[in-house]
C-alpha cells in the first residue's frame, strides 16, 4: 500500500487470513515466554526489535523514520532486523511467542490484533495513546476502534485506509454514462456495471475478488451494516448478519448473473487490479494504496463513495496495527516511546505520504504537508472523507473463522454455485460453530 512506482508492498495485508492461524496462536498463548535479553547495553542504550512488515517504499520509510528518532533520541537503538512480511506476520509472531523470543513491536493486522492480544505479553497502550502529544479523541473513529479490544488500547494504529469506487472516466464517457455521485445505491452500481459490459470488448463492470479470502470478504461488511446487519449477534454466539447477507449476496449475485464482474481467481487481486490499469474495467472498489498504479497507468480516473442501500453514507475501513510485546521493563519504555513518535503529525505524515496510509488523526490531516499531497492526489480526499462513515472489523477473536465462512459462501455465488440463501444458510452454521467454541 505505497503511494509510489509499483505495486504496493503491504497492499494485500488485509487480502489474507490465514486457514487454522486461530488455533494455532491459541496453542502458543499458553506457553509464551518473555526474551531473555533486557535490551540495556554497558552504555545504557536500549535496543528495541521491530518486526516491521514492509518492503520497497514502505521499508524505506520505516528505515527513515527510525533514523530519524535514533537521532533524537540518542539512548534508543530500534533493530529492524528479522520478522517478515506482512502477510506472514501473524504465523511468525504466533512461533515466536511460542518459543519465547518474540520482538519488541510487530506490524499486526488490525483483524489479526484480537487474537494475538490473547497473549500476556501484549502490551498495553492505554497510556501511552492518552498521554500522547495527540489527543486521543483526535484519532479517526476506525482508528482508535481497531486497536480497542474489550475497552482497552492494546496496539497503536499503524495504518489507515478505507474503501472507495475508482472509475475509469473514459469508459464512461464511451458508454455515455455520467460518473456516479455521492448517495448513490447499489441497484445503480449494479445497472451500471452493466451498462459498461461489453463482452466483443473485453471490458467489464466492476471486479470482485474470488478467492474467499479476507480480500473477498471485507468489501461486503459495508452492504451488511448498512442493512443493518453486523459481524456478531449481540449474543456473541451467531452471527449477526444472517438475513442482511442473503440481501448482500443478492448484489453480488446480480453481477454475476449479467456478466458484468471480473472475479479474480488469485489471492491478492492483481488480476482484477491489472484488468482495471489496462483500461478494460469501468469501476473497482480499492483503497487509496490503488492509486499509484492507476496513476502510472494512465487512467484518467475519478474516486467516488462506496453506493449503500439507504443512500447514508458507509465504508469499511482495515486499519493494522503496531503491537508492543513485554521484553523487560526496559524495552517496553522505548518501545512505547517509539510507537508514540510514529503516531504523531510529523512523523504520521511522512509516513502516510510513502507508504500509502491515510493520515491517522485530524491533526495528521491539517498538516501542510498532507495538504499538499492530497491536493496533487486526484481523489485521496474521498478517501479521507470516507473516514467520517467508516467502521471496522470485529474484533472478536473467532472473526477469522466467521469471515473464512462468509469468503467461502460469496465465492459460491460469484461462481453460480449456490442461491444466497443456500450460501448464508451454510455460513450461518459454519461460523455458529467456530462462535459457540470456548476461547
Amino acid at each position: 500500500m505505497v503511494h509510489g512506482q509499483h505495486h504496493p508492498a503491504p497492499h494485500s495485508r488485509r487480502t489474507v487470513l490465514r486457514a487454522g492461524a486461530g488455533a494455532a496462536l491459541a496453542t502458543a498463548l499458553a506457553g509464551c515466554g518473555q526474551g531473555a535479553d533486557d535490551g540495556v547495553g554497558p552504555d545504557g542504550r536500549v535496543t528495541i526489535n521491530m518486526w516491521h512488515g514492509q518492503n520497497d517504499n514502505g521499508l524505506k520509510a520505516i528505515k527513515a523514520l527510525a533514523e530519524r528518532f535514533m537521532r533524537s533520541h540518542p539512548h534508543i537503538y530500534v533493530d529492524l532486523g528479522g520478522g517478515v512480511l506482512s502477510d506472514s506476520m501473524l504465523q511468525k509472531i504466533t512461533a515466536a511467542l511460542a518459543s519465547g523470543s518474540y520482538p519488541d513491536i510487530a506490524y499486526i493486522f488490525g483483524s489479526d490484533l484480537a487474537g494475538v492480544a490473547r497473549s500476556p505479553k501484549v502490551v498495553d497502550l492505554g497510556d501511552t495513546m492518552r498521554s500522547g502529544p495527540t489527543p486521543w479523541t483526535d484519532y479517526w473513529g476506525p482508528a482508535r476502534d481497531a486497536v480497542m479490544i474489550n475497552g482497552s488500547i492494546r496496539a497503536s494504529p499503524a495504518v489507515l485506509d478505507s474503501l472507495a469506487v475508482v472509475c475509469n472516466k473514459k469508459l464512461f464517457r464511451e458508454a455515455g454514462l455520467p460518473l456516479p455521485r455521492k448517495g448513490w445505491t447499489w441497484a445503480e452500481f449494479e445497472d451500471t456495471a452493466h451498462r459498461l459490459t461489453d463482452a466483443g470488448r473485453g471490458t467489464f463492470g466492476t471486479g470482485w475478488p474470488g478467492v474467499g479470502d479476507e480480500d473477498t470478504v471485507w468489501r461486503l461488511w459495508p452492504m451488511v451494516w448498512d442493512l443493518g446487519g453486523d459481524i456478531i449477534a449481540p449474543d456473541g454466539r451467531s452471527i449477526g448478519f444472517a438475513h442482511e447477507g442473503v440481501r448482500a449476496l443478492e448484489t453480488v449475485e446480480a453481477l454475476a448473473r449479467a456478466k458484468s464482474v471480473y472475479i479474480d481467481p488469485k489471492p491478492g487481486s492483481e488480476q482484477m487490479y491489472q484488468v482495471f490499469a489496462s483500461g478494460r474495467m469501468g469501476m473497482v472498489v480499492t483503497g487509496p494504496w490503488q492509486l499509484p498504479d492507476v496513476i502510472q497507468a494512465k487512467i484518467d480516473y475519478a474516486v467516488v463513495p462506496l453506493p449503500s442501500y439507504s443512500r447514508k453514507p458507509i465504508t469499511i475501513s482495515g486499519p493494522d496495527t503496531w503491537t508492543v510485546f513485554d521484553n523487560g521493563t526496559a524495552r517496553v519504555r522505548a518501545a512505547r516511546t517509539f510507537v508514540s513518535w510514529l503516531a504523531q503529525p510529523d512523523q504520521d505524515v511522512l509516513w502516510d505520504i510513502e507508504a500509502g496510509s491515510l493520515p491517522l488523526s485530524r491533526r495528521s490531516e491539517a498538516e501542510p504537508a498532507w495538504q499538499a499531497h492530497a491536493a496533487k492526489t486526484a481523489g485521496l480526499d474521498v478517501f479521507t472523507e470516507a473516514l467520517d462513515s467508516a467502521r471496522v472489523r470485529s474484533t472478536h477473536p473467532a472473526y477469522a473463522q466467521v469471515s473464512t465462512a462468509l469468503g467461502q459462501a460469496i465465492v459460491s455465488v460469484l461462481l453460480g454455485r449456490s442461491s444466497p440463501a443456500q450460501a448464508m444458510r451454510r455460513c450461518a452454521a459454519e461460523a455458529r460453530a467456530a462462535l459457540v467454541i470456548p476461547r
